[in-house]
């Protein structure tokens, strides 16, 4: 009988904290700019700087440690982990090993099986190395110190997972949950979010974890699911040839789909750790902690359950519209101005998510605001444009967020629904299509939506179809 195997992963997940300025010094923390122009004397590693402590890091980082349920160690401190690399300019990042900010947490997840509790060993905060540039038709390599020194914060799960689905699950409650605190936007593309994998397999019943190896390298959900899924399978047909699992550190490459070996972890590299003696031990008072809990938001769940007392929409679309808090700020304040819960989730669920998808972008990217949205509502709703051009003029809002009323007038999108203009249209189309018409009289009612068409073709579009239907039914009879 074949052996069945279980997986086993953990995961090790940085976030680049939304703080203005660097974590040891006052340099931007903007993506982008120009190689080397967010840089100092600090977060370049010159000889007798010194670092100062962003109080906002430590902030951000209690906040995700209070909802993600760990207990804050009030007394904490930070460390030295000493590597030479060319993107790390101290020869040194400056960490926590031994007292990390926040210790025994744990998420709930959704999973086919039903809800689980996967375990949060501990969130540290450290700062970021710098990017190196490798340049191949020069061959040679650049180092940009712009990300050298923005804050993280490492999120270290227990090895509670046993599918990508799960893991998935897990990554997104924890991404929803930190762009709720405004804790940072959790882009994976931007690298403001990265997840290190590690797995494992085993036999199912076995109490002994296998030997695992850690992957780097994944910068989206699509990326680590399959990258687990190609691990996991690579793991297994080792196992069953009688062969051993190396411990080792792999790089995933998503174009191949395949993930190669980077360096061995049997000798392990010494980080020799210390405790870093320019930075103060941080002292973590019980009213600072309150502070913090005080100004939580409402969360996900939370924001659900009120959705579903307060407003008469579907439960996905709830699901999908909480998922995002800049679509469920979207939401609740366009529902403000126009009071019409309905039709807000009808344009975010149907043309907002088809325009995202299109252009490739998350919500947190939409640019629209809910005054533009309410005011295309109401406009629709009123019948001064209608639905057909109701789209036409969301496509320009969810791209420029266009003014919705100076757009319709200068581009005369209004709806036509002067009885006399358009009974004339509808009387000339009725006379150049008398097939239709003999059609209908004969019985085949569906012959109106031909002539309805031609009617709404000659006025481009912006004819009140209800007024149409009307007038054509009385011509006809």
């Amino acid at each position: 009988m074949a052996k069945q195997y279980e997986t086993v992963i953990g995961l090790e997940v940085h976030v680049e904290l939304a703080t203005k300025t660097k974590i040891f010094c006052g340099c931007s923390t903007a993506f982008g700019g120009a190689p080397n122009t967010h840089t100092c004397p600090v977060c370049t590693g010159m000889p007798g700087s010194l670092p100062v402590l962003n109080k906002q890091v430590v902030e951000y980082a209690m906040a995700v440690g209070l909802a993600l349920n760990c207990d804050i160690n009030q007394y904490c401190k930070f460390d030295r982990k000493n590597y030479f690399y060319p993107d790390n300019p101290q020869n040194y990042q400056i960490s926590q090993l031994y007292l990390p900010i926040c210790i025994n947490g744990s998420v709930e997840i959704e999973t086919a099986g039903g809800k689980k509790k996967v375990g949060i060993h501990e969130i540290h905060m450290e700062e970021d190395a710098g990017k190196l540039v490798h340049d191949e038709w020069a061959d040679c390599s650049l180092v940009d110190y712009n990300r050298s020194g923005v804050p993280l914060i490492e999120i270290v799960s227990e090895p509670d997972m046993r599918s990508a689905d799960e893991v998935i699950a897990y990554l997104e409650k924890l991404r929803t949950t930190i762009q709720y605190l405004e804790a940072s936007d959790c882009k994976l593309n931007e690298g403001s979010m990265r997840a290190d994998v590690n797995l494992s397999v085993r036999e199912v019943g076995a109490s002994e974890f296998g030997t695992r190896t850690e992957m780097k390298n994944l910068n989206s959900f699509k990326a680590i699911a399959r990258a687990i899924e190609g691990e996991r399978e690579r793991q297994i047909e080792i196992l069953e040839d009688g062969g051993e699992v190396i411990q080792e550190t792999r790089r995933w490459d998503d174009n191949k789909e395949y993930s190669y070996a980077m360096r061995s972890k049997e000798d392990a590299q010494d980080y020799r750790y210390f405790p870093d003696p320019d930075l103060t031990p941080i002292s973590i008072s019980d009213e600072w902690i309150q502070r913090i809990k005080d100004c939580q938001p409402e969360f996900q769940a939370e924001k659900a359950e009120r959705y579903k007392k307060e407003y008469d929409i579907p439960e996905y679309d709830i699901s999908i519209i909480t998922a995002s808090k800049k679509m469920a700020d979207v939401f609740e304040k366009t529902v403000a101005i126009c009071h019409n819960p309905k039709k807000v989730s009808n344009w975010l669920m149907g043309e907002t998510m088809r325009l995202l998808k299109e252009q490739e972008m998350e919500p947190e990217d939409i640019t629209f605001t809910p005054e533009n949205l309410a005011k295309l509502i109401e406009m629709t709703e009123s019948g001064k444009i209608n639905s057909t051009v109701a789209k036409e003029v969301f496509e320009k809002i969810f791209k420029e967020n266009i003014d919705v009323e100076r757009f319709v007038e200068d581009n005369r999108l209004g709806t036509v629904n002067d009885e006399g203009t358009l009974r004339e249209a509808i009387e000339k189309i009725v006379a150049d299509n008398p097939q239709s018409v003999a059609d209908y009289q004969a019985g085949k009612k569906k012959a109106i939506g031909f002539l309805v068409g031609q009617t709404m073709k000659a006025m481009q579009g912006k004819a009140d179809p209800g007024m149409v239907n009307k007038i054509l039914q009385e011509l006809l009879q």
